[in-house]
């Protein structure tokens, strides 16, 4: 139930340990996982030793030819100690998966990476591996719910590529994956979605997923088309793509952004913007989402100080949406807060931000749920 969820702890960035002696590897690494995860790379295996038994990683990334040890060594040494017996290891390497299949199994290692290789495949391997006993249950849930979180996680996952080469995103694919979560909205078998994605160790992903799934559900409740749901279901799922170009330090910042950070992280919408206007077939109104959901009614939003009547009711609903979320969303800095006490501050500090009129209908929808 919506208005039951339990607040959650608060969570924390997960680190990432690199030993790599080539610099630029680490450095594609870290960009690749700049928006997820802290990373912490180290060039020899004395060095990353010393340093991870003061601070044990959540993740080892081994590239197999590093000094001294090699890579495969060096995993074999960390498995016999205690602290790092069960935290995901891989292994990168120039040779193939069949090539070095013997060493792998032998050096305790969770998975393999072929150099090069290409952003998503690294996201993928780490997030599965974080993230196994939560996506293990997915395949218990219902087929709509199982198809529409299998198939957004490996688009969202995708579209790190896509973003980072500058090619638009294929919104059939997004279409594709967006039809079940649309599907099961329209039977009221939903809940399990937004469950689903509570504790998933890709924030971006599970936020983007939870706006997704609201704003479908708000859109039913409004009356709008099972083709106008679909429009808010793929511009809920990409309406905060932006912001896979900004640094975890930003992101996830426990206090309040200074200065050149919160510059930064206002530019994720228009980069949410300039990128999705690059891709063919999508609706205007997927764009608009994006690029209106920081807005607020007196003027005062982000980045066009839009007011009023210049607002879209499609980005005052996702506006609505995208608050309610943030507020009930488990951060690293905070713990998810209760769904009452979040529509509470919405309509008592927030009236001239949101529209009244669509909070009591999302209230109402809420409330709907619960009664179910």
């Amino acid at each position: 139930m919506i208005l039951s969820e339990k607040t959650a702890p608060i969570g924390r960035v997960a680190t990432v340990a690199v030993v790599d002696g080539n610099p630029s590897h680490s450095r594609h690494v870290v960009d690749a996982l700049m928006s997820l995860y802290k990373v912490v790379c180290y060039t020899h295996t004395n060095e990353a030793l010393a340093g991870m038994r003061a601070s044990v990683p959540d993740v080892v990334i081994v590239d197999d030819e590093v000094k001294a040890l090699g890579g495969f060594d060096f995993i074999k040494l960390l498995r016999s100690e205690a602290a790092f017996a069960t935290i995901p290891m891989i292994i990168t390497s120039r040779a193939t998966h069949a090539q070095i299949a013997a060493a792998l199994r032998q050096s305790g290692a969770n998975a393999f990476l072929a150099k090069p290789y290409r952003r998503s495949q690294l996201i993928k391997i780490i997030t599965h591996l974080r993230n196994k006993s939560i996506e293990e249950r997915w395949k218990t849930m219902s087929s709509l719910q199982r198809e529409a979180l299998e198939g957004t996680v490996e688009v969202f996952n995708n579209i790190s590529d896509v973003i980072a080469t500058g090619e638009p995103v294929q919104m059939k694919e997004v279409t594709d994956v967006c039809a079940p979560l649309v599907s099961a909205v329209g039977a009221g078998d939903y809940k399990g979605i937004l469950n689903g994605v509570r504790d998933h160790d890709n924030y971006s992903y599970a936020h983007s997923m939870r706006v997704a799934t609201l704003l479908t559900v708000f859109g039913k409740v409004v009356g709008l088309t099972a083709g106008d749901q679909m429009v808010l279901a793929s511009g809920g799922l990409l309406h905060d793509v932006g912001k896979m170009t900004i640094p975890h330090e930003v992101l996830n910042k426990p206090g309040k952004l200074e200065g050149g950070e919160w510059d930064v992280m206002r530019g994720h919408v228009k980069a949410s913007v300039e990128y999705l206007e690059r891709t063919p077939g999508i609706p205007k109104a997927a764009i608009i989402v994006a690029g209106q959901h920081h807005e607020k009614l007196d003027g005062t939003g982000y980045p066009n100080g839009l007011k009023g009547a210049q607002l879209n009711e499609l980005a005052r609903m996702a506006a609505i949406v995208d608050v309610f979320s943030a507020l009930t969303d488990r951060r690293v800095y905070k713990p998810s807060m209760g769904a009452e006490k979040a529509l509470a501050i919405m309509e008592a500090d927030m009236k001239n931000h949101l529209d009244g009129h669509l909070v009591l209908l999302f209230k109402q929808m809420l409330l709907d749920a619960v009664g179910e």
